[in-house]
């Protein structure tokens, strides 16, 4: 089995360093949009959550070397509150700096990528809703944007039947991610739907 975090370690600084930067750049040309202070330090905030969220718990599936967290949970959470562009930043860096936490840096560059797009999706998807059904759709979405990100990286590395003993764990990680964000979520809008205006 390759070991992600002998071969991909190097390169994990780099990849963090440049998504910062477009995601700043980003910012920056669509200042106009986004109140870019608020913007700035809800993100900066969100992935922190979200980085601890994933490196707290770690149950490592031997297969791959991947391991169960509950970082999904707080990476919906934030794009179901905050809407995409908090959500793509706090589910790619702060997921990738939990992989740095939990001893896998390995990971972190596709952990970018993957729980980037499941914060972008789950934000475009429930953004300005806290209809429960909406939120548990985006969440839904988001879980299967996780879920076949792994697999499809994962069955490149190490072959598909390796790839499918994580199948399980990735499942469990992204029901508990939508229940537990979308309940917090609904709950944080019905009851301080102020929140959502911060950006």
């Amino acid at each position: 089995m390759v070991d992600l975090t002998e071969m991909l370690e190097p390169y994990v600084p780099y990849v963090l360093g440049v998504a910062v930067v477009v995601y700043f750049a980003y910012l920056t040309a669509n200042r106009k949009k986004f109140r870019s202070a608020a913007v700035i330090a809800i993100s900066a905030m969100m992935a922190a959550v979200v980085g601890v969220a994933t490196g707290s718990i770690k149950i490592t599936v031997p297969a791959t070397g991947g391991y169960l967290n509950f970082g999904d949970t707080m990476v919906m959470f934030s794009a179901m509150v905050f809407g995409p562009v908090v959500g793509v930043f706090a589910g790619g860096v702060g997921s990738a700096l939990g992989d740095i936490l939990a001893g896998a840096p390995g990971w972190a560059p596709i952990t970018l990528v993957v729980k980037g797009l499941e914060g972008l999706a789950v934000g475009y998807l429930a953004r300005r809703s806290d209809n429960v059904s909406m939120l548990l759709i985006a969440g839904v979405v988001g879980g299967i944007i996780m879920i076949t990100g792994y697999f499809l990286f994962e069955a490149y590395m190490f072959g598909v039947a390796l790839a499918l003993e994580e199948v399980p764990v990735n499942i469990l990680q992204a029901v508990t991610g939508v229940l537990v964000g979308t309940g917090l979520a609904q709950a944080i809008k019905k009851r301080y739907p102020e929140v959502t205006d911060l950006i």
